[in-house]
């Protein structure tokens, strides 16, 4: 079995998560902000992943057996192992959204939030 193999079931639990938050992102009005977060921060992941794991590889920390991958490569690295910061940027956006995503306006129990910014202001007119 091939590492992109062993990774689509991963991939396909991160994508369903990651649709959920879109969906979630698009009935509050910020799918823009989701979807741009989202990039964001796999561009930083698949940039770090491929610096840091062609340093581990040339380091000869470890490798991956050439009968399991696709034979495409960035420098030293398999395309596979991207797959991996693929998933958690889809899998950890979507859980991100869905579960934190909703709370909008600040803390509600403190009264911060919208309220508390007025009243600042009000204290400044005064």
């Amino acid at each position: 079995m091939t590492y992109l193999l062993m990774s689509l079931p991963f991939i396909a639990i991160a994508l369903i998560a990651f649709g959920l938050g879109a969906l979630h992102a698009r009935r509050r009005g910020a799918l823009g902000p989701y979807l741009s977060a989202w990039a964001v921060a796999t561009a930083s992941l698949i940039i770090l992943t491929v610096i840091f794991d062609n340093v581990m590889m040339a380091a000869g920390f470890f490798d991956y057996g050439a009968d399991h991958i696709s034979g495409v490569r960035l420098g030293l690295i398999p395309i596979e192992d991207l797959m991996y910061p693929i998933a958690g940027a889809l899998l950890l956006s979507g859980a991100w959204q869905m579960l934190a995503g909703g709370h909008e306006g600040g803390d509600r129990e403190s009264g911060a939030g919208e309220r508390g910014a007025g009243s600042r202001e009000e204290g400044r007119d005064a």
